[in-house]
């Protein structure tokens, strides 16, 4: 979803905004003075840290999976291409021409059309047309031997398996992750956090490194968790890399 100097800006912003905090409250609360409520403060921050790590883990490794399937669908998508490809050899003329170009054609779409719009988080229609086109063009087969008719019917069933995955891609495309579970998150790194930079410690400087680092981690994470939500925006995105290599064995 962000770029890298976003993320970067956003780290800074998210470290910054925790030490100014702890220097506000040691402004205004003396951390001499903070020093009798520690064992209290040391308790909730224990039960705090310990649920929201468990929450931000299971956030992230959400993601992470819903990259990794996102990523698995785009390799079956370009694989059932190809597929399909290599099967118009079997089909009789001029159906045989008429495929093996629209599934160029779709190759071509989807990775100069279908990425970028992706990107800018809009649906792809132009490779949805070409899949319509191979429906039609596939459906007016009339095969004349055992050896088409084998054809056909391997056809149909790649041609059906990629519209799936097609579909489905341009679904993981459009979906996020819940407002309520950003709110889960984002509330529960301030309040972890703001506990953090409530101790009362003698070492101011120990305290507000130990702030730091506890918000670098938090930060990184949520953007972490942000950047692979969605799976085809950002600086980390499913690479159409497979579409590519499928292209250069249909040129073969």
């Amino acid at each position: 979803m962000l770029n890298t100097w976003e993320n970067f800006v956003g780290i800074a912003l998210a470290v910054g905004a925790s030490l100014f905090f702890m220097w506000t409250l040691n402004r205004l609360w003396a951390p001499d003075s903070r020093h009798v409520n520690n064992n209290l403060i040391g308790w909730q921050l224990s039960v705090l840290g310990t649920t929201y790590a468990v929450i931000l883990g299971f956030m992230l490794y959400t993601v992470w999976n819903d990259f990794g399937l996102a990523n698995l669908n785009v390799e079956n998508e370009a694989n059932d291409m190809a597929n399909l490809y290599r099967i118009a050899a079997g089909l009789p003329d001029p159906q045989k021409g008429q495929i093996e170009t629209l599934v160029r054609s779709y190759a071509d779409s989807v990775t100069h059309q279908d990425w970028p719009q992706m990107a800018a988080d809009q649906i792809p229609e132009t490779s949805g047309k070409i899949n319509q086109e191979l429906w039609k063009t596939l459906m007016s087969v009339r095969a004349a031997s055992p050896t088409e008719n084998i054809a056909l019917d391997h056809a149909l069933s790649e041609l059906s398996a990629l519209t799936e995955h097609r579909r489905i891609r341009v679904v993981q495309s459009a979906f996020r992750l819940p407002s309520v579970l950003w709110c889960v998150l984002i509330i529960g790194g301030v309040v972890t956090i703001a506990s953090t930079a409530m101790f009362g410690s003698a070492n101011r400087f120990l305290h507000a490194f130990q702030v730091f680092c506890f918000s670098l981690l938090v930060a990184l994470v949520l953007l972490a968790v942000a950047d692979i939500d969605r799976p085809f925006q950002g600086s980390i995105h499913v690479s159409d890399y497979a579409f590519q290599r499928a292209q250069t064995h249909m040129q073969d």
